[in-house]
C-alpha cells in the first residue's frame, strides 16, 4: 500500500527529488512570472526528466506549500520507501557507524539544518524521541535542502532504551554538555559513535545524560554560553569526519 503524497518546495528540496527519483514526482508547479536563469535551468531539467511543469501564480504556490518561502517551485510527490528500522540500517553499514541523536529538538528550522549537516558529514542516520521532537514536514524539508530525502530519520518511543541498544552494538554514545570535563577534541570519534545533542537552552534531559557513555563540551571562548544545536551538530560531526580521514 503506497503512502499519501506529500509536498516539497524550494529549489534544493525539489531539485534533489528531481535528481534522485524523478518518477516519484506526481505534479510539479512553477511560478510563471519567474524567468531568471535558475528557473530556466530547473525547468529544463524537469522537462529532460519527462515532467510537464504546471504554471501557477505565487498565491497558489503559497497555498500548496503552506509557506511563502517556496522560491517559485512546489511539487506533489510520492513518499519514497525508506529503511524501516534502525537495526536494518545498522546491519547494512560499512565501516564504523556515525549517528546524530537529537534529544528535544522541536524547531523545524533546527531539525532541517541538523539533517543538512548530517548529510554533508555522511552520518548514517538521525535519531529523535517521538514525544520531544518535530517530524519531517515541508518546512523541515525546505531548510534541509534535500537532506530530508537522503538521511534516514528515526523517531523512537524510548530514547534511553534506544541508546542502550546502540551501546549493545558497541556504539559509543557521546553526549554534548557545557558541564563536561572533557572537550570534544579529546574524544576518540574514530570508533562507532552516536553524538547525542540536547535542545538549545535546556540541554540533554537527565535520563539521556545518564545513559550516555561519556560527556564532552565544545570550548566556548567568547561571551555566549552555547551554540545553536545545528551549529554544534556540525562541529561534532565534522570533528568525527576529520579524525576518521586522518586515521
Amino acid at each position: 500500500m503506497s503512502s499519501a503524497p506529500k509536498v516539497l518546495f524550494g529549489f534544493h528540496a525539489v531539485g534533489v527529488r528531481l535528481r534522485t527519483a524523478p518518477r516519484s514526482i506526481l505534479e510539479l508547479y512553477y511560478e510563471s512570472t519567474r524567468r531568471d536563469a535558475r528557473m530556466r535551468q530547473f525547468l529544463q531539467r524537469a522537462q529532460e526528466a519527462g515532467l510537464r511543469p504546471i504554471e501557477a501564480d505565487a498565491l497558489r504556490l503559497s497555498r500548496l506549500a503552506g509557506s511563502a518561502g517556496h522560491q517559485g517551485v512546489v511539487a506533489r510527490v510520492e513518499t519514497l520507501p525508506t529503511v524501516t528500522s534502525l537495526d536494518d540500517l545498522l546491519d547494512g553499514v560499512q565501516g564504523p557507524p556515525l549517528l546524530l541523536v537529537l534529544d528535544g529538538v522541536t524547531d523545524p528550522h533546527n531539525l532541517g539544518a541538523c539533517l543538512r549537516v548530517a548529510d554533508g558529514a555522511g552520518a548514517h542516520a538521525v535519531i529523535a524521541p517521538k514525544d520531544h521532537a518535530v517530524g519531517i514536514n515541508a518546512t523541515v524539508a525546505k531548510v534541509a535542502s534535500g537532506a530530508a530525502e537522503t538521511v534516514p530519520y528515526f523517531m523512537v518511543t524510548n530514547l534511553a532504551r534506544t541508546l542502550g541498544e546502540l551501546k549493545e552494538r558497541n556504539i559509543w554514545c557521546l553526549g554534548l554538555s557545557d558541564e563536561a570535563d572533557q572537550t570534544l577534541y579529546q574524544a576518540d570519534l574514530k570508533a562507532p559513535t552516536a553524538l547525542v545533542m540536547g535542545a538549545e537552552g535546556t540541554g540533554l534531559r537527565q535520563l539521556t545524560r545518564k545513559t550516555c557513555d561519556a560527556l564532552v563540551s565544545i570550548p566556548m571562548l567568547g561571551a555566549v554560553e552555547s551554540l545553536n544545536v545545528s551549529v554544534a551538530s556540525g562541529i561534532c560531526l565534522y570533528e568525527a569526519v576529520r579524525q576518521r580521514k586522518a586515521a
